[in-house]
């Protein structure tokens, strides 16, 4: 269980004195074995509540924890040897090491060929083609991201699994082989599973639903208590191009 208690956040503003609120006091939890996605409007402070969980940022005050341990002044790598998975918006290329490399630092050993070929192919990617390719810009943004999400399964032991808007810059296939890959996490991986998205099929499979806006939690509860009113909502903002949840909650 992952519990966030009263998190304050902010930035530099443009004059020494001044600050900006990012987040203005956010408690919420994210239960193990569950799907919970935060949705809201662009600039609410979801992305930035997803790297003070991953350690890549402090908070100003109030508190996170994980489990019974209060990992507030953790820093990213203590995190994530804890089990903090993060996937970031755009994923990270590294020059020089394949994705074979990257599969077993996720796993923390060697992997045989079989096993990278299951975890390849879960994201729909062929291990002959792949498991020796870099990791680096020749990618496209679809591959990266199964790449990513491959690592993220070969962690056995993450606790927590963050992803900070996955559909962004994907293909519709690779979109379509996400949702799956979410469904197989929730049903048997038995982590919590944090998901910042405003997809309405990512919402749709979620077991509850965090909307932040302004920097604050405006509501929260089961999907089926809190998405008719997103969709309500999203109606009344007339979206006609894509299904997403950006419109004030």
């Amino acid at each position: 269980m992952l519990r966030l208690n009263d998190i304050k956040w902010s930035v530099p503003g443009e004059n020494e004195t001044d600050t900006n609120e990012i987040l203005k006091g956010v408690s919420l939890e994210v239960p193990d074995g569950e799907l919970t996605v935060i949705t809201g409007p662009n600039g609410g402070g979801k992305t930035s509540l997803a790297k003070l969980i991953a350690g890549l940022d402090t908070p100003d005050s109030g508190s996170i924890q994980l489990d019974d341990a209060d990992i507030t002044d953790w820093d990213m790598t203590k995190r994530a040897k804890s089990g903090i998975c993060f996937a970031f918006q755009q994923p990270v290329k590294f020059k020089g090491l394949t994705v074979r490399d990257l599969i077993e630092l996720a796993a923390g050993e060697k992997c045989d060929w079989g096993t990278i070929c299951d975890l390849l192919g879960g994201v729909g990617l062929c291990a002959d083609e792949y498991i020796d390719r870099t990791v680096d810009s020749s990618l496209s943004g679809g591959e990266s991201k199964r790449i990513e999400i491959a690592t993220v399964l070969a962690r056995k032991d993450a606790k927590v699994i963050i992803f900070d808007e996955p559909e962004a810059g994907i293909d519709l296939w690779s979109f379509n082989n996400l949702i799956d890959v979410f469904k197989k996490l929730k049903d048997e991986h038995g982590a919590a599973l944090l998901v910042i998205s405003h997809q309405e099929r990512i919402l749709e499979i979620a077991d509850n639903i965090v909307v932040v806006a302004d920097g604050k939690v405006r509501t929260s509860g089961s999907t089926d208590s809190v998405l008719p009113e997103l969709m309500v909502n999203e109606k009344s903002a007339r979206c006609p191009r894509r299904k997403d949840i950006r419109s004030e909650a």
